[in-house]
């Protein structure tokens, strides 16, 4: 089981759109800081801060080459965040049923 203090890191990681559009990059394939850095509108020294956060939460691991050390995803802390949000899936399932049941029951009433 993931502690609080991981998934605290982990929804902060996720909270800003650069980490998250890192992610999807890192997703493809290893690259470096360079690389990374490429599509965004910031300094290379911004994205080494992203990145050091995603490293933080565990998102992003770093190659051991001395020169290049490239990013990779490490998709362990979003699993866990999967699986701590379906513990809340039976109440938005139940809502959605509800709804469903409403307006089943609105196609037969005439518009007003």
């Amino acid at each position: 089981m993931i502690g609080d203090e991981q998934l605290d890191a982990t929804f902060s990681a996720l909270a800003h759109p650069t980490r998250r559009a890192i992610l999807v990059r890192l997703a493809q394939g290893s690259a470096t800081v360079n690389e990374l850095a490429e599509p965004f509108d910031a300094t290379l020294p911004a994205i080494s801060k992203h990145i050091r956060v995603l490293e933080a939460a565990g998102l992003v691991t770093r190659g051991k080459e001395a020169q290049f050390r490239p990013c990779a995803l490490d998709t362990k802390p979003l699993e866990a965040v999967a699986s701590w949000t379906d513990q809340y899936r039976f109440i938005w399932e139940a809502r959605f049923d509800a709804m469903d049941r409403l307006l089943n029951g609105m196609k037969g009433t005439p518009n007003e």
